[in-house]
C-alpha cells in the first residue's frame, strides 16, 4: 500500500529551533539512502523557528499553526500528509545516529506483527532515561508509581512494572508503552487503530497509542538503538501547566480504560493524583529557588573533540557560553580516535564538559561516547560548525 516512502517523519515544534536545527541535522544523516520525508509542525513558536530554519532544510514540509492546538492535534495534522510504509513521531530535541533508521526498518520489515519500536533514550550526561520501556498503568502499576512504592521496592516484579527496571536496557524486549519522543510505528497499523487521541493535549498520547496498538493486535518492541533525548527541552512551561497536562492526561487514560476498576481503588488513584499534582507544584517551586541561589560548577574544565582547524571557533563558542571554565583542551581528531578520549589520562584531568563539534564526530560516534562513558554527570555539548551554535542541556 505504502510504496513510494519508506519512512515519514513528524516532528513537532515548539520554541526550541537550535534543538531542532540540530535534529534535523541527525535525521538528515539518518536518512542518506532511505525513501523519506520530513514534516515539522510549528505550534506557533515565539523563536522565528520557522523562518530560520525553512532555508536551512528546502526538503522539509514546515506547517505552521496560529495557536498551540497541542502535540496530539500537531502529530495528526501530519501523519494525514504521509505517505511512507512506517511513521516516526519524533521529538525536536532529540539526536539520532546515522544507522538508526535503517537498522529500525529492517526490524519492521522482518517482524510483521510488530506494530512500533522505542528506543534507548539517554539524557544530556549520557544518563539511560527508564521511560524507554514501561508497562501499561493498569489500576495497580499506578498506583504503585504515584505512591512511591517502585522507588521503594526498585527492583521488585510487583511493584515497579511501571519502568520494568529488571530488563536489561542493552537487549532487545516486547514492551507495553513506546515513548511519544521516539516511535516508530507501522502506517498500516495506524490506519487500523486510528491517529493520536486528541484528548490528551501534550503527556499520555503515547500510552494511548501504545494501548491501542496492542488492542489491535500488534506488538511493541524495545531495541537498544541509542537517541539522545534532552527531556523536556521541547517543552517550556511553568509549574501549573505542567501539572494540570501531566496528571490531566493520567485522569484521561485512566477514565477511558478502566472505568469498572472499583469505586475505592479509583478514588485512592485520583487522590495519589492530586497529592503528587500538589506535591509536583512545591517541589518544582523550591527547586527553582535553589537554581536561582545554586553557585556555578566548580573547576568547570572542557575537552573538545574536533580536528584542530576547527578547534579556536569551538573554544570561543564555549568560553562564551561558559565564561567560568578554567581551560578548555582539544582532542584531535586529526590524530585521535573518538573513543580513545575516554581514557585514564583524560579522567585524571576531571573535565566537566564534552564538546563535540559536528560533522568532525557523526552522531553515531557521541551517542556511542556517551553510553559508553562511566561518569555519568558530564555535560554534553554539540557545536554545529556550520551554524555556529552550542547546543546544552537546558539551553
Amino acid at each position: 500500500m505504502y510504496e513510494e516512502i519508506k519512512v515519514s517523519i513528524v516532528i513537532v515544534n515548539y520554541n526550541v529551533k537550535f534543538f531542532l536545527e540540530q535534529c534535523l541535522l541527525s535525521v538528515r544523516a539518518a536518512t542518506i539512502g532511505i525513501e523519506t520525508e520530513v514534516f515539522v509542525v510549528d505550534n506557533h513558536s515565539q523563536d522565528d523557528s520557522i523562518a530560520y530554519l525553512r532555508p536551512k532544510f528546502p526538503d522539509v514540509t514546515f506547517i505552521e499553526n496560529e495557536d498551540n492546538p497541542g502535540f496530539a492535534f500537531a502529530n495528526n495534522q501530519a501523519i494525514r500528509l504521509c505517505r511512507g510504509e512506517y511513521v516516526l513521531l519524533l521529538n525536536p530535541d532529540t539526536v539520532i545516529g546515522e544507522e538508526s533508521i535503517r537498522t529500525l526498518c529492517f526490524f519492521l520489515d522482518e517482524h510483521t506483527k510488530a506494530g512500533g519500536i522505542g528506543v534507548k533514550m539517554m539524557d544530556g550526561h549520557g544518563i539511560f532515561l527508564p521511560e524507554s520501556k514501561r508497562s501499561f498503568p493498569s489500576p495497580w502499576v499506578s498506583f504503585c508509581k504515584i505512591f512511591g512504592l517502585s522507588k521503594i521496592f526498585p527492583g521488585s516484579k510487583v511493584f515497579a512494572r511501571y519502568s520494568l527496571p529488571w530488563l536489561n536496557s542493552n537487549k532487545q524486549h516486547k514492551v507495553d508503552v513506546l515513548a511519544g519522543a521516539f516511535m516508530m510505528i507501522r502506517h498500516e497499523a495506524l490506519d487500523k487503530i486510528g491517529l493520536p487521541d486528541e484528548a490528551f493535549f501534550m503527556y499520555g498520547e503515547d500510552i494511548d497509542l501504545s494501548y491501542r496498538l496492542v488492542l489491535g493486535g500488534y506488538t511493541n518492541y524495545y531495541i537498544p538503538e541509542r537517541i539522545l533525548h534532552y527531556k523536556g527541552e521541547s517543552t517550556k512551561r511553568d509549574d501549573i501547566s505542567f501539572v494540570k497536562n501531566f496528571y490531566g492526561a493520567m485522569r484521561i487514560f485512566y477514565k477511558k480504560y478502566y472505568p469498572r476498576s472499583g469505586w475505592l481503588m479509583s478514588f485512592l488513584i485520583q487522590l495519589a493524583i492530586a497529592l503528587k499534582a500538589l506535591g509536583a507544584m512545591l517541589n518544582r517551586s523550591v527547586k527553582a529557588k535553589k537554581i536561582k541561589k545554586a553557585k556555578k560548577i566548580k573547576n568547570r574544565r572542557v575537552l573538545v573533540l574536533c580536528r584542530e582547524d576547527n578547534f579556536e571557533q569551538v573554544k570561543a563558542t564555549c568560553i562564551k557560553r561558559m565564561p567560568e571554565l578554567e581551560y578548555v583542551n582539544l582532542w584531535d581528531l586529526d590524530t585521535e580516535r573518538v573513543m580513545d578520549a575516554i581514557c585514564r589520562r583524560n579522567q585524571m584531568k576531571s573535565f566537566t564538559d564534552i564538546a563535540f563539534c559536528y560533522p568532525d564526530v557523526r552522531f553515531e560516534q557521541m551517542l556511542l561516547f556517551m553510553d559508553t562513558m562511566v561518569n555519568k554527570k558530564t555535560i554534553y555539548h554539540i557545536y554545529n560548525k556550520e551554524s555556529g551554535q552550542l547546543v546544552s542541556p537546558g539551553k
